[in-house]
């Protein structure tokens, strides 16, 4: 087992590798930017090394300064947490070539998700069910138009190396296509410096489901049930739930081995979840995230298991601590990410949190790095805290979680906790009645959040 871990992140997800760690008698080592030398993860952890300015690009981007960092403390693993370089390929080839455990998969399987349309192609070799669509990269419009009538409209245009709703455009009829594949590529090509796209079937009110899995990168791998991430804005999570609102034990089940047994197959290592819209009892992969998700702890919380944990012991070369058949499903869990942002426009809100006090009693967990005095920096992502709560059936949990929201106190600064409030008073959120698309439709109607 690993002496001492360098966590090359920040925020919630580093304090949350900090406490793994703490747990398993690692030590643990923080890295931060000047704008983040009061920040709650550089207190908590045994160490903290300064690796540059606030921009990102000068700090938790910049690779040779967080090499540098585990060479000076003498960590033997990176943890990369989720966003930044948790999925950089070339990255994690820079810090095996240094010797240092990476913790998560390898490059090679990095790279293969990394591009949507190898991952399309992997997927669908292996047996995963996949959406409708382009054979691969289309480069030119009369491509475009042939591959779209084939599919039939609507369609989708995505980039290959795309993320966040970027460089995705739709087109409802073939009057619509042109622009939307021209409009798609010089997207792609402005924020990812690659202009590559493909096109896939649109599907009308599918639910985003995602799969939970793990590997030991010997060939072994798990599931961990699913998580519904439909509530969306802009492409962007909103709230998580696990399991499903409407998937049934038997498709879980079905669903489930079959991401398991495709990544057993490529001897992947870590933890990875597979994303898929479920549509009418039928399941189109999207695309594989080969890191720790925002919204793990639902899954933690229903299956009492500590992903982290579990990633650090089996990049230490620990076999899995669980087999399949000891998952078993207990209750029901909600995630809530709450942003510094401004409602309704949902304006990033940097500042002082002026007052911060956190939810609790039974059923409730807080992953925060807020605390009273802090301020928050305006060059990182506004995710300030994840509420995550969990109950014996769903309507506990949507209590648990509204009461929760209710005791919460973030002072000094606008947060989108308004929001989730009026969520929790709407009908189809209380029913499980929604599909990705139905939480723009709710935005766009006049109301005070």
């Amino acid at each position: 087992m690993f002496n001492k871990i360098l966590i090359a992140n920040r925020g919630e997800i580093a304090l949350r590798v900090i406490r793994a760690c703490r747990e398993m008698g690692i030590g643990s080592v923080a890295v931060h930017s000047t704008a983040d030398a009061d920040a709650m993860h550089v207190r908590m952890a045994d160490e903290a090394i300064c690796i540059g300015p606030a921009p990102s690009g000068q700090s938790y981007l910049h690779v040779p300064a967080i090499i540098s960092a585990c060479e000076i403390s003498g960590a033997e693993a990176i943890h990369p947490g989720y966003g930044f370089l948790s999925e950089n390929a070339a990255f994690v080839q820079v810090v095996e070539d240094h010797d240092i455990t990476f913790i998560g998969p390898s490059a090679e399987h990095i790279r293969m998700m990394g591009d949507k349309i190898t991952a399309k192609d992997t997927m669908k070799a292996l047996g995963v069910p996949c959406v409708p669509g382009s054979a691969g990269g289309v480069a030119h419009f009369e491509t475009a138009r042939t591959v779209a009538a084939e599919i039939g409209y609507p369609v989708i245009i995505k980039a290959t190396a795309g993320g966040g709703g970027r460089g995705m455009k739709l087109a409802r009829s073939a009057a619509e296509l042109e622009t939307a594949f021209r409009t798609a590529r010089a997207e792609a090509k402005a924020a990812f410096g690659n202009d590559e796209v493909y096109i896939e079937k649109y599907l009308g009110q599918p639910r985003h489901i995602e799969i939970q899995v793990f590997g030991d990168g010997k060939g072994n791998a798990v599931h961990l049930g699913e998580r519904d991430c439909s509530l969306q804005r802009r492409h962007q999570k909103v709230l998580e739930e696990a399991p499903g609102p409407v998937i049934d034990s038997e498709t879980r089940a079905r669903i489930g081995q079959t991401c398991a047994e495709a990544v057993a197959r490529i001897g992947y290592r870590g933890a990875g979840t597979i994303e898929f819209l479920y549509e009418n009892g039928e399941f189109y992969f999207i695309e594989m995230n080969t890191r720790l998700q925002v919204e793990h702890p639902v899954t933690e919380a229903i299956f009492g298991v500590d992903l982290v944990r579990e990633q650090i012991r089996v990049a230490a070369g620990q076999p899995l601590s669980f087999t399949q058949d000891e998952l078993q499903v207990n209750g029901h869990a909600v995630e809530v990410r709450i942003n510094a942002e401004k409602l309704p426009n949902f304006t990033p809100c940097p500042g002082r949190v002026e007052t911060y006090h956190a939810p609790g009693g039974l059923g409730v967990r807080m992953d925060s790095a807020l605390y009273s005095g802090y301020t928050i920096p305006p060059y990182y992502d506004s995710l300030i805290a994840k509420l995550i709560v969990h109950g014996r059936d769903r309507p506990e949990a949507l209590a648990r979680l509204n009461r929760a929201l209710g005791e919460l106190i973030i002072d000094g600064v606008d947060s989108s906790v308004p929001l989730f409030r009026a969520l929790l008073a709407e009908p189809d959120v209380q029913a499980g009645n929604y599909d990705i698309h139905w939480l723009e439709k709710f935005l766009a109607q006049p109301q005070e959040i």
